[in-house]
């Protein structure tokens, strides 16, 4: 369930506007509540790396890794490369949906049977042609590489896979949809219009979080330090709760 942007807004203005502090236009929020909304999801990755260095609960439901998982959940994607955004001939790749954030595993189809491809970075992929038989990519030992927004793919044939013939199953993680507190005027003031509004998209449980955020980032906008200063508490007290 996406978290409304309504709410939201609503709750930044009603704290803002305590005793006078000051008026969010929807211009304003509309630049905080992506910037933060961007902030919350790659956080997602800091916190999985930190979070499985240490020994987890039993219970998934007070993991903070089946968490965290469950939060990223919403981003993951599948494509076997037909409905990519294009082709590219001259790479023997195709580009990447502009929504793309990162690739979590690549498969390489050869005569039905699927085998995951390992990541290199450019060099590497660059120079794979050139090693010996036994440890040039095969394929059963496919090989992939990102660069430019462009995915290539090598099992050791004459030419690169050509991902975008469906041969390649593609599991990738996509960034938020960028959102939007849609409005009307009327007698001078901003309405709230569903219509043209693009709700947050992540986990409804991050809401408070976002509140505190946008609100953080409101105070410096508004140039009220209190009001920064008690939305960076907010987090600050958040933030050590979810990680005791």
């Amino acid at each position: 369930m996406p978290v409304n942007i309504d709410t939201v807004y609503q709750r930044v203005l009603a704290i803002a506007n305590k005793e006078q502090r000051g008026y969010i236009t929807p211009q304003e929020f509309n630049l905080f509540a992506n910037q933060v909304q961007m902030d919350i999801f790659e956080q997602y990755f800091y916190d999985s790396n930190q979070f499985s260095r240490v020994p987890g609960s039993f219970e998934s439901s007070t993991d903070m890794i089946s968490i965290l998982e469950d939060k990223i959940s919403i981003f993951e994607e599948f494509d076997n490369g037909t409905a990519m955004s294009g082709y590219t001939a001259s790479a023997s790749g195709v580009i990447l949906p502009n929504d793309f954030y990162r690739i979590t595993r690549i498969e390489v189809t050869d005569s039905g049977t699927s085998w995951p491809a390992e990541k290199l970075n450019t060099n590497d992929f660059n120079d794979v042609r050139d090693l010996g038989p036994l440890t040039r990519p095969s394929t059963d030992r496919p090989v992939y590489n990102v660069r430019q927004n462009i995915l290539r793919v090598y099992n050791g044939g004459t030419n690169l896979v050509n991902p975008a013939g469906g041969t390649c199953n593609i599991h990738y993680i996509r960034r938020p949809a960028a959102v939007n507190w849609g409005y009307v005027v009327l007698n001078n003031k901003a309405l709230y219009n569903a219509n043209t509004s693009v709700n947050f998209e992540l986990h409804f449980s991050e809401e408070k979080e976002l509140v505190t955020k946008i609100l953080s980032l409101a105070g410096v906008a508004i140039e009220d330090m209190a009001l920064y200063q008690v939305a960076e508490a907010r987090d600050v007290k958040d933030i050590n709760q979810e990680k005791m």
